[in-house]
């Protein structure tokens, strides 16, 4: 028996997702601060709850990127990912009007105290009665630690922070106990500080006396997510997290990242069964073929080249407007190019040129896109999720509303038929939703 497939919608609190088309598109009716406001996102997230998704997960970026060029009009022209409010805010507004979807979103470890974090976290863990995900990433834009009055530290750096952080943060979730709280008027005793703990933490870059001052949460923290590509962030993902996001536009590719994370989760004596690795895809769906087929072209040519190269530049961080537009992109060697080198390659395995691989990241980021009837969108969603092992996908919009909305309608019912997607939710938490098989 196939296993079922897990989803979850990709989100930024921005007017620009993976598709640098979005706030272009003819389908996108926004006025000029929609994007900015709560309504729209709990808008989605109800859409994505009755859609039976695991979860909503936002990403962030800190910072408007002048990597392009050394100048921030590029950025600003084409809304790469700028502007770009702080997503986290947002969790308790769709928390408000959901009951059971997952709500996820990036905080990254570079520029808070672990106390900060383990706070913020338990609290939302808290206010959304255990369905908190806190996709854990390092940050590596020069633009990003400027802001915080920093030089970007090297990633080997970055890694060994974040760990020693994520430990600080479990130390302090650990702090309490389920039971602490007796809340006894008689007695009187609200607390039993026997069962409430300091850490003493004093390491190699954090100190933290505790404890923390928030109860033990629904799932004591967030659900951990990540994204980690390199070798160093692969092993953080095996060690730490629950969940996965990758993009990975050949299923040959993902299946080498998914049976690397296995391996290391294996060999750091975790069962790899419990971590689930989501795929990023770009779903574009018609009544036909040939209408997903224009479809998918009208959005493609919305994104000028110039659009993915500041994008990719903001993510590489490195300049790639000092690359010829027809180098080979897989032939580079430079050490920033090299954590995305499979996005870098055709289907057939040779390389993308500058300018095809910059139109395809402002596309899509380099996520595939599945063009077609929703039964031909749920045929090239299982080929591919088969060819890998698992687990399934974080989906992105071309436009928004509506694109998500046309996932839910047509596309969720054709898995379910086919036995590949739940048809109801058997728990309440973000993690009981992962875990389910």
């Amino acid at each position: 028996m196939k296993r079922r497939i897990h989803l979850a919608q990709f989100l930024t609190h921005g007017p620009t997702h993976h598709s640098h088309a979005m706030w272009r598109h003819p389908k996108t009716e926004w006025e000029a601060d929609t994007w900015a406001r709560p309504e729209l996102y709990q808008h989605i997230a109800k859409v994505c709850e009755r859609g039976l998704f695991d979860m909503v997960f936002f990403a962030d970026l800190n910072y408007i990127s002048d990597t392009y060029t050394g100048d921030l009009d590029p950025a600003l022209r084409y809304a790469v990912q700028a502007p770009e409010h702080d997503p986290i805010p947002l969790l308790s507004f769709m928390a408000a009007v959901t009951e059971r979807i997952g709500l996820a979103s990036t905080l990254s470890t570079s520029h808070h105290h672990p106390f900060y974090a383990a706070r913020l976290w338990a609290t939302l863990d808290h206010l959304t009665r255990g369905r908190a995900g806190w996709n854990v990433v390092t940050s590596l834009n020069h633009n990003q630690a400027a802001n915080y009055g920093e030089e970007r530290e090297p990633s080997a750096l970055r890694y060994e922070k974040a760990e020693e952080f994520v430990e600080v943060c479990r130390k302090l979730w650990d702090g309490w106990d389920a039971d602490a709280v007796v809340m006894d008027p008689d007695a009187p005793q609200f607390v039993d500080s026997s069962k409430v703990r300091r850490i003493e933490h004093d390491g190699a870059h954090f100190r933290s006396r505790g404890p923390l001052n928030v109860t033990r949460s629904p799932q004591n923290g967030p659900a951990i997510l990540q994204a980690g590509t390199s070798p160093q962030g692969r092993d953080f993902a095996a060690r730490h997290a629950d969940a996965l996001f990758a993009i990975q536009p050949r299923a040959v590719d993902a299946k080498e990242y998914r049976d690397s994370i296995r391996e290391r989760a294996a060999d750091f004596g975790r069962d790899p069964d419990t971590i689930k690795i989501l795929f990023g895809a770009q779903p574009i769906i018609g009544a036909s073929d040939a209408e997903a087929i224009e479809k998918q072209e009208e959005h493609n040519e919305l994104v000028p080249v110039e659009a993915g190269l500041a994008i990719l530049s903001a993510h590489l961080d490195f300049d790639l407007s000092a690359l010829p537009l027809d180098t080979p992109m897989a032939e580079r060697d430079e050490p920033e190019l090299q954590r995305m080198k499979t996005r870098y390659l055709a289907p057939d395995g040779s390389s993308y040129t500058l300018a095809e691989v910059a139109r395809r990241h402002g596309q899509s980021v380099g996520i595939p896109q599945f063009a077609g009837t929703p039964a031909s969108v749920a045929d090239q969603m299982e080929a591919y999720v088969d060819e890998v092992g698992g687990d399934g996908f974080m989906l992105s919009a071309i436009y928004s509303p509506g694109a998500t909305e046309e996932f839910v309608d047509l596309v969720v019912p054709e898995l379910q038929r086919r036995g590949r997607f739940r048809t109801e939710y058997t728990g309440t938490t973000q993690l009981d939703h992962l875990l389910e098989d």
